[in-house]
């Protein structure tokens, strides 16, 4: 383990020090928002398991009189997930403490507390990704994605998820009396890089949240709607670097030869499900000078960390999609 020492953190005494720490820029956590919460107790197994029932196929046929219908059997699908331990630790030596003008142990508290978020965010991030309900900008694969998002692109994600009998999850805004105020439909949810932001801004039926007729059904970090989808802007979502097909035209590329890929990710209701250890979801830790006794015999060293038992599942893929496009510069 690496202490933090005096040789990283020096004091600041031989300058003028402002004891107010710059802000740091953070990213909005949103990968969590929608998935269905589902604690497992302790004392059990660290493995859950979702179940679901299939429908069953329609009845058309007339009965006979007096006979009886032959019985159907109900079928099920069981989906399981095993929760993981995830944490991280930082470790400070006495002088760090002693000799600062400012608190370092509070603003090491601060940055666990954004690590903690920003890694789970990720974890569930990449579960979601996972997906294989997906549809590309262009082409058949994310190899060949080149192009920027447009409307159809979405209506066809719309029918997607429509004909996958996926139920949105939220309800209409109705019109206000407002003026330039109008209805917003019942909707999806999606996550957005801000660099995709800009285009959906430029589509034909795009309404800003400003337009919405009642600013108490906005969302933290929501941007606006496009028929059936309402979206959440995040510099988290997941973005596949030089992944595309060949650069055409004024869009982002990290080498300037292949497009970066950028993952518009679609919910439906019931999609994926968040599962946490009950009581060990998300857990602080602090280890004061000396209490780790002949491990630090001279009270030299304290700790501060975060531990966290969790695992996102997808719970079905026909309540989600992937959309893969790329962005303009």
């Amino acid at each position: 383990m690496a202490n933090t020492t005096t040789t990283e953190i020096a004091s600041a005494r031989t300058e003028f020090f402002d004891k107010v720490l710059l802000v740091r820029a953070l990213p909005k956590l949103v990968h969590d928002r929608w998935g269905q919460r589902r604690p497992l107790p302790t004392g059990n197994s660290k493995i859950i398991k979702f179940r679901r029932y299939s429908s069953l196929s329609t009845a058309t046929s007339a009965l006979s009189e007096g006979s009886q219908p032959t019985p159907v059997a109900l079928s099920k699908t069981d989906i399981t997930a095993t929760v993981i331990q995830y944490g991280n630790v930082v470790q400070l030596t006495d002088m760090v403490t002693a000799i600062n003008a400012e608190s370092v142990l509070t603003e090491t508290n601060e940055l666990l507390g954004e690590n903690a978020g920003e890694s789970l965010d990720e974890i569930y991030r990449d579960t979601l990704v996972a997906g294989t309900t997906v549809q590309y900008s262009n082409g058949s694969a994310r190899t060949n994605v080149n192009e920027i998002i447009t409307g159809e692109m979405l209506d066809k994600a719309i029918r997607t998820l429509k004909n996958n009998k996926a139920s949105m999850i939220t309800k209409m805004i109705k019109p206000g009396v407002n003026i330039a105020t109008s209805g917003v439909r019942p909707g999806f949810w999606a996550i957005c890089h801000p660099d995709v932001e800009y285009t959906l801004e430029k589509l034909t039926g795009w309404k800003n949240t400003s337009e919405y007729p009642s600013q108490t059904d906005v969302q933290a970090d929501e941007i606006g709607a496009y028929k059936h989808i309402r979206f959440i802007s995040t510099t988290k979502a997941k973005v596949f670097t030089d992944s595309g097909g060949a650069v055409a035209g004024a869009v982002k590329s990290t080498t300037g030869t292949n497009c970066d890929v950028y993952a518009i990710m679609i919910f439906a209701d019931n999609a994926y499900g968040i599962t946490e250890l009950r009581g060990m979801g998300l857990k602080t830790y602090y280890k004061a000078p000396g209490s780790s006794g002949t491990a630090d015999t001279l009270d030299q060293l304290s700790s501060a960390g975060w531990k966290a038992t969790t695992v996102a599942k997808i719970l079905n893929d026909n309540f989600m999609l992937r959309l893969e496009v790329a962005a303009s510069v």
